[in-house]
């Protein structure tokens, strides 16, 4: 992946800050559950019903490799920023920035505490991004993705794909439902396939348009996003934590429709493709 000289300054990096955190659970289950939210959950529901114990961190100075990050993840921020604003524009609305955050371990969110397990998510409370890049060990190591700098630019561009759920106020009608209490679980996991088939779409749609105005990609880059994509999807990850595949249970989508969608987003680079919600609730 190229780098260019875009930094977007939405980036609040809490890493080093050190402090601590009541956060809940062990981290075996943390680890199922941030695999089964990664790529969009709420986590102050997995949070909220487990047990609660102390979690700190000592402060420390971030290394020369951490500032990198940072400014690489400020790099990509800025892209989207520029991507979603000429998309908005050319549909006539205005587009908001998110906030992104770095941490370590923990930190709060709008939406509950935030562990550094529950992989990366956008907390529509507070339009913000969070992410603890440690995450990014654990989807090579246990779950076989190829990681590389766009494999994080796939990331952050679906959660950021989230916020634009948001802004469209899609997030808020699947929330109604879910409150409205009139649809059973089965119904609601297709929803919520649904609402992170169309995050992936979002992050294809940003990957052309960013590629076509900037030339950031290089041979391999879409190559290793679609394995990222395929390594969340909810069989991969039920055949490993359990041995078998309930598809009722599916909230994120099959490896093969989270590639499916992203590839569609990325060969139409037209956000009005992404309809999921008509294509798999029929």
């Amino acid at each position: 992946m190229k780098w260019t000289e875009d930094r977007g300054g939405n980036v609040e990096d809490r890493r080093g800050l050190g402090g601590g955190a009541v956060v809940g659970g062990g981290l075996g289950t943390l680890i199922i559950a941030a695999i089964i939210f990664f790529l969009g959950g709420n986590p102050s529901s997995i949070l909220n019903s487990s047990t609660s114990s102390q979690n700190y961190t000592e402060k420390r100075e971030l290394s020369e490799n951490d500032k990198k990050i940072g400014e690489m993840v400020d790099m990509m921020g800025k892209w989207n920023i520029i991507t979603w604003e000429q998309i908005f524009r050319e549909n006539g609305m205005n587009y908001v920035k998110p906030t992104i955050v770095l941490f370590e371990n923990t930190t709060q969110s709008g939406c509950g505490v935030a562990e550094s397990s529950m992989g990366p998510f956008y907390c529509p409370a507070d339009q913000t991004v969070y992410m603890d890049m440690s995450f990014f060990n654990e989807l090579q190591q246990r779950f076989g993705a190829k990681v590389t700098e766009f494999t994080i630019a796939y990331v952050l561009a679906h959660e950021v794909g989230h916020h634009v759920q948001t802004l469209l106020g899609t997030t808020q009608k699947v929330d109604a439902l879910r409150r409205s209490g009139r649809y059973s679980e089965a119904d609601m996991n297709r929803v919520s396939v649904a609402t992170e088939l169309q995050a992936d779409f979002y992050a294809g749609v940003w990957a052309k348009r960013t590629d076509s105005r900037e030339g950031i990609l290089e041979p391999g880059d879409i190559e290793s996003a679609i394995s990222a994509a395929e390594a969340v999807g909810d069989d991969n990850i039920q055949r490993r934590a359990q041995g078998y595949v309930n598809q009722e249970s599916f909230t994120h989508g099959s490896s093969a429709q989270r590639k499916e969608w992203f590839m569609k987003g990325y060969n139409t680079g037209d956000i009005r493709q992404g309809d999921t919600f008509n294509q798999l609730l029929k």
